[in-house]
């Protein structure tokens, strides 16, 4: 098999872990909605002092006396989860540079542009409003986009919005959460330890030479990033980027090739039908459990292991960590009134920079690319879509929560960015379906007088 075909048929195995991942994402956003809720009732009922209580619990992992874990809940989700919500978003950004809408200058410069407006300007706006004072440090709070919930939202349209907007929303999201790691990484680390920070370029360097050395069985990476998230969690930056690191190491190509695969599957199959398999119980020949299990084993080695690892973390990350972030992070007690937090610059800035300024950047950067000549929208899309798109972008909602904890100590700022967050994803959820509804019927319409 040549080169081309084989390539073909990696990206066919790309492009279906993709369709899986859109579907995961879409039913993730209903359950995180279901989740915001059971937050937002733990923190206003009579046992929000018990769920606060139990999160601030310290749970105790001791590998041996050198490797001990002492992190509270709170802190093993926000820290040793989220690494893993980190690496499937690195590995899926990773998928769709290889196959997806990131895979050429063309394909990928129209998100990328969106993106990029998409925050820069929710970040202007809340640097507008909030210089000079102490709420600065929560810059990066507006620069998030939420993919669960706002693939969950638009999922819910179903056919009423052209699957390409769909596609155009979750690379825009994925770049998002890359530059949301990149701000983390830069902006919002604490006091540096360079011993770690050696121990942790080391093991990321030994990872990358066992992936340019061939290796290919994921346990030895796996292990490779536990040690690696052990070192960013003692080296002063925040281990959630231990896990984007650790996906750039993980090999793309598989250990089998297709003309291999079908090689030794038409072996293992003649040698199958020499054993007479009508007349003899698989489960009684060990011969044939043998060339069975060979055919599995050669199957699952035609699988590129970045994939076998995006498959294997898809539903535990869509179905349990998002979930369980919400339900850590958004219970806040609703005590603030909606005039005070509108009327401040920090609730003003998080509110105008999600709900106005993520659907502002978007197709402000996105509408000056392609009046360059830079980038191209979809035939099938207006521009309609993409503003209804970038308001639904605007649902910052699990990353905005995630960088409210680094940016602020203050629990009175934590509360009032958390009911802006929450406010300003209400706002742009609702805006951004109207929008793409409005626009759906207008469409019905011309096409009837047609």
């Amino acid at each position: 098999m040549n080169q081309s075909a084989e390539k073909n048929n990696i990206d066919l195995a790309y492009r279906a872990t993709g369709r899986k991942f859109l579907d995961r994402e879409t039913a993730g956003g209903l359950l995180l909605i279901g989740a915001t809720v059971i937050a937002l009732v733990l923190g206003n009922s009579p046992w929000a002092d018990t769920y606060h209580h139990y999160l601030k619990d310290e749970l105790l992992f001791e590998l041996s006396e050198h490797f001990t874990f002492r992190l509270t809940l709170e802190e093993w989700i926000n820290d040793g989860l989220m690494a893993i919500f980190f690496l499937v978003a690195a590995l899926e950004l990773k998928r769709e540079i290889l196959v997806g809408e990131l895979s050429s200058i063309k394909k990928a410069s129209m998100p990328l542009l969106g993106a990029l407006g998409g925050m820069v300007v929710p970040a202007l706006i809340f640097v507008a409003l909030n210089v000079d004072t102490k709420n600065i440090a929560g810059w990066g709070i507006p620069m998030a986009t939420d993919i669960a919930y706002s693939l969950g939202i638009i999922g819910l349209l179903g056919k009423r919005v052209p699957l390409q907007l769909k596609t155009f929303l979750i690379a825009l999201a994925i770049v998002d959460d890359l530059g949301a790691i990149l701000v983390i990484a830069l902006f919002y680390s604490n006091d540096l330890s360079w011993l770690y920070l050696g121990a942790g370029a080391g093991t990321f360097t030994l990872l990358l030479l066992c992936n340019r050395l061939g290796v290919k069985n994921l346990f030895w990476y796996l292990l490779g990033g536990v040690a690696l998230w052990y070192c960013f969690l003692n080296s002063g930056i925040h281990p959630t980027i231990a896990g984007v690191l650790f996906a750039i190491t993980i090999p793309v190509k598989p250990k089998l090739n297709s003309k291999t695969l079908k090689e030794r599957t038409a072996r293992n199959i003649a040698a199958l039908e020499e054993t007479d398999i009508e007349n003899r119980d698989p489960f009684q020949d060990s011969r044939q459990r043998k060339i069975l299990a060979a055919i599995k084993k050669d199957t699952a080695n035609s699988s590129p292991p970045l994939l076998k690892l995006e498959n294997a973390l898809i539903d535990f990350n869509v179905f349990f960590i998002i979930p369980v972030f919400a339900i850590a992070n958004a219970g806040v007690k609703l005590d603030v009134s909606l005039l005070e937090v509108v009327s401040g610059s920090l609730g003003l800035g998080i509110l105008l920079g999600l709900a106005l300024g993520k659907a502002l950047g978007i197709t402000l950067f996105a509408l000056i690319g392609e009046k360059l000549g830079i980038a191209e929208l979809h035939s099938s899309l207006r521009w309609r879509h993409v503003v209804g798109m970038g308001m639904i972008a605007g649902i910052g909602f699990t990353m905005s929560l995630f960088i409210t904890n680094l940016a602020f100590s203050d629990p009175e700022l934590i509360k009032i960015s958390k009911i802006s967050i929450l406010l300003a994803s209400l706002i742009a959820a609702v805006v951004g379906v109207a929008t793409l509804l409005i626009g759906t019927a207008r469409d019905s319409h011309e096409n009837r007088k047609k």
